[in-house]
């Protein structure tokens, strides 16, 4: 049992849920949500703290700024805490309230957007609202997860190595895509060491990460409504986008096997088992379970208990279909529900 000192010290990194049983796939889920900070993001904002301070730009006095849905909110608010800065964070409205009052518990100021950008949505309204918090104070630092190295970095040393120590014989990685921080470092990572590893980003239906139309996106977490800055996208062999419908059934299947996890792992999951149906067909099971597959839970799904599980929000938010469950669908799944398209170099 670790003994530690400072919250963002522990963080579990070896712990794995097959998930071969629910869904007779050879999947194998890694789950990021058991640090202090409850989310994958912590990895991302221990590095770039470090970054900073490393560089000179985040010293005594220095407030920390960033744009967040959420779980990096939480894990810089933490650290922020723990380190002795200040931190204000920049969200929207789909940042779920009981994510707001843990920043604020922390000590973070939290700055609610309300409108979106005309034509960039809620992440071109936060970030524009960074900016102007720049302009008056000289003493207010962005990391910029969007744009900061040590976003990718933390998985090029965490998270892929983890990976390709328990899975010797990994066929395919699939990577929900936000920042793409998580992903471009995993993919970094596999591509130089283990190049016969196939890489499959999966995004929201909706999202503008691989140049799909823009759409109304309600579940916070992956999906962008700006190109993300670290995408490299000859990392990345194919693409899954994932409706936000699909991703509740997902989340709500998932917890009848006693797990619950958030949506961004939900949309993880069902884009990873439409990559898997579509390529080895549910008839060719002996081709299926040759394939080792993983993907990654960002977080757990205690923070999602008012949206992606409560009812009422899902049958407002996405149509009382959204509430069928999922085993009952997956035809549709593997069909034209979720898009699959290969990445152009």
């Amino acid at each position: 049992m670790p003994v530690i000192s400072a919250s963002h010290e522990f963080d579990v990194s070896d712990l794995f849920v097959n998930l071969q049983p629910f869904f007779g796939r050879r999947l194998f889920l890694k789950v990021e949500g058991f640090n202090f900070a409850g989310s994958i993001k912590l990895k991302a904002a221990r590095e770039m703290v470090a970054q900073a301070e490393a560089a000179g730009a985040l010293g005594p006095g220095s407030t920390l700024v960033e744009s967040s849905s959420g779980n990096m909110g939480v894990a810089l608010a933490l650290i922020a805490a723990n380190r002795g800065f200040r931190f204000l964070c920049v969200t929207d409205t789909r940042c779920n309230a009981v994510t707001r009052r843990t920043m604020e518990s922390l000590g973070a100021e939290v700055h609610v957007v309300t409108e979106p950008h005309e034509s960039e949505g809620f992440l071109g309204a936060r970030i524009r609202h960074v900016k102007a918090l720049l302009a008056d104070d000289a003493k207010k630092v962005w990391l910029n997860q969007y744009l900061s190295p040590g976003n990718w970095m933390a998985h090029y040393r965490t998270t892929a190595p983890a990976i390709a120590r328990q899975f010797p014989d990994l066929s395919v990685l699939f990577v929900g895509a936000g920042t793409t921080g998580t992903l471009m470092g995993c993919a970094r990572w596999f591509r130089e060491r283990r190049p016969a590893v196939r890489i499959v980003a999966v995004d929201s239906v909706g999202s503008v990460t691989f140049g799909g139309p823009p759409a109304t996106r309600h579940i916070p977490g992956l999906g962008t409504s700006v190109r993300p800055a670290l995408l490299d996208e000859s990392l990345v062999d194919a693409v899954v986008h994932v409706p936000e419908a699909d991703t509740v059934r997902t989340c709500r299947e998932l917890t009848r096997h006693g797990f619950s996890f958030g949506g961004s792992t939900g949309t993880a999951v069902t884009g990873a088992l439409t990559w898997l149906d579509r390529h080895h067909g549910d008839t060719a099971g002996r081709a299926g379970e040759q394939v080792t597959a993983v993907t990654i839970s960002p977080d757990l799904g205690e923070r999602y208990m008012e949206t992606v599980y409560h009812d009422d929000w899902v049958t407002q938010a996405l149509g009382p279909d959204s509430l069928t469950p999922a085993a009952d669908r997956r035809p549709a799944r593997t069909g034209a529900t979720a898009g699959l398209e290969p990445v152009s170099g």
